[in-house]
């Protein structure tokens, strides 16, 4: 079993994980509708 002080350090770990993925998907979503804008020509 693991001890409290690596869960903690795991919980951290996924903590700022999860923070990443969330703000690298709104700037794909971003990027991917400035790309399609340009396509566009409006």
């Amino acid at each position: 079993m693991a001890n409290e002080g690596d869960l903690q350090v795991h919980r951290a770990t996924y903590t700022k994980v999860i923070g990443v993925l969330k703000y690298g998907a709104v700037a794909c979503f971003i990027i991917a509708f400035a790309v399609v804008w340009l396509i566009s020509g409006k």
